[in-house]
């Protein structure tokens, strides 16, 4: 099962990055997962050097959908408990990790994360369609250089449906930031 989360490592100069990223975890109980960067990632590169990081499981899908196309956030951390790094205050649970292994043969890199401390930060707000909405929305995002845009933008407009009929303020920000990306990046007609 993929878990769509956002992840923090460390850069070199010892700051966050913050990525989204969807881990395989096998249970809800998971005491491991596997990450799968790109090779060309930030997230590999801090991870290859630094082998810790925290996984954040959040309902905050504004923060998910800037974090999926590279938008600069201005978020808020707390350091870690037990690895070096970095918590997202918004986020409602979060997983400090280890890599304890790696295998960079392929273009889609296998890192397995093993579980070392859990944190709680506040409840999550529960299952809605417009927060799934912006998930997806997000994922066809960071795509508009392998498919069409105005099939995005097709897709984008059934998202907006759900989005309209379920979200509050933040998943309806989120929906136009995404909406504006793609008209900005993908030239959409």
């Amino acid at each position: 099962m993929i878990l769509e989360g956002l992840v923090t490592s460390l850069n070199s100069d010892q700051q966050p990055h913050l990525a989204p990223m969807g881990p395989l975890v096998d249970s809800p109980e998971f005491t491991h997962f596997l990450l799968r960067p790109f090779n060309t990632s930030t997230t590999y590169q801090n991870l290859r050097r630094h082998r810790e990081g925290v996984l954040h499981i959040t309902d905050d899908v504004l923060t998910l959908a800037k974090a999926a196309v590279g938008e600069p956030i201005r978020a808020q951390y707390l350091p870690a408990q037990v690895v070096r790094g970095f918590v997202l205050t918004s986020t409602c649970r979060y997983l400090e990790f280890r890599i304890t292994e790696i295998d960079d043969s392929q273009e889609r890199v296998t890192m397995r994360a093993e579980i070392v401390a859990r944190g709680t930060l506040r409840d999550f707000f529960g299952l809605n369609r417009a927060k799934h909405a912006i998930v997806e929305a997000a994922i066809l995002a960071t795509r508009i250089h392998l498919l069409d845009p105005n099939e995005i933008a097709k897709e984008y407009q059934k998202l907006r449906i759900l989005v309209e009929k379920t979200g509050g303020p933040q998943e309806l920000e989120a929906m136009a930031f995404l909406e504006n990306y793609l008209h900005t990046k993908g030239r959409t007609v």
